[in-house]
């Protein structure tokens, strides 16, 4: 309850905090005690993460590298599905970020995760709703152009849940491999409507409208983050996943509509 009371708080003050707030480096933890004794971080830092992470997670990369100045952080934005795999296929990865608990736990060489955000899905459509969407029963409507997920995607999987709640037989007319491209075809006004996270229609603004539905309760992502155990940077790995836990991370994730576990 404090967790999500400060998250709350943190969410108020987050504009207000963040507005007030090179060269690549060698690969690898080259890190060295400072005369404080705390590590001097260097090297990449390779984070992937979950397409519906990637403003926040590109706001924060920047964030961390102007904390530590010798460390530059890739991303690998993609469905949380996709970069398990990759993980376990031997991708170097230092950290992975994950929409859902089901594609942590199928990473097979990580330390113990930790959910840092939750979010819900929300109806997007284009600017002036053409297609007349007023909830989750318009995706059985032949006539409409809809797009979700694919069900092996976060995403894709919480939408199931919302259509069983509903009691829904959707009928889209594509399935895409992350959020980010089923938000893409409603930008573009390609699709009626599509099922993504809260979070993304807000970063969408002025794009897309949001339509909130109450079966969204039935479908809450939780987000885990973890650092790897063949991480090739563990000391620049473990200092991020840290910074996206601090007060810092938090007032990002909350400026941007995702909400305490």
């Amino acid at each position: 309850m404090f967790r999500r009371t400060a998250f709350a708080a943190l969410a108020a003050v987050a504009a207000l905090a963040l507005a007030g707030c090179g060269d690549d480096a060698s690969a690898g933890s080259s890190s060295s005690p400072s005369s404080s004794g705390t590590p001097i971080l260097s090297g990449k830092v390779e984070v992937f993460a979950a397409a519906s992470l990637t403003g926040t997670f590109t706001q924060l990369g920047k964030d961390f590298e102007a904390a530590h100045p010798g460390v530059k952080v890739n991303f690998n934005f993609a469905g949380s599905s996709a970069l398990a795999k990759q993980i376990n296929e031997g991708a170097p990865a230092d950290v992975f970020a994950s929409a859902a608990p089901k594609n942590m736990a199928d990473v097979q060489d990580k330390n113990a995760p930790t959910t840092f955000v939750t979010n819900t899905l929300e109806i997007a459509v284009p600017t002036g709703n053409p297609g007349k969407i007023t909830g989750v029963q318009d995706f059985a409507d032949e006539s409409k152009k809809i797009a979700i997920c694919a069900p092996q995607v976060p995403c894709g999987a919480a939408a199931e849940k919302v259509f069983k709640a509903a009691g829904v037989t959707a009928k889209p007319d594509s399935l895409e491999q992350d959020v980010k491209a089923a938000l893409t075809k409603v930008s573009l006004g390609e699709v009626d409507a599509a099922l993504v996270y809260k979070t993304d229609v807000l970063s969408a603004k002025g794009k897309v409208e949001g339509i909130e539905f109450p079966e969204a309760t039935e479908a809450v992502n939780e987000y885990p983050i973890a650092t790897l155990t063949k991480a090739p940077n563990p000391d620049g790995a473990k200092a991020f996943v840290d910074y996206v836990l601090s007060d810092k991370g938090t007032a990002v994730l909350a400026a941007a509509g995702f909400t305490a576990p």
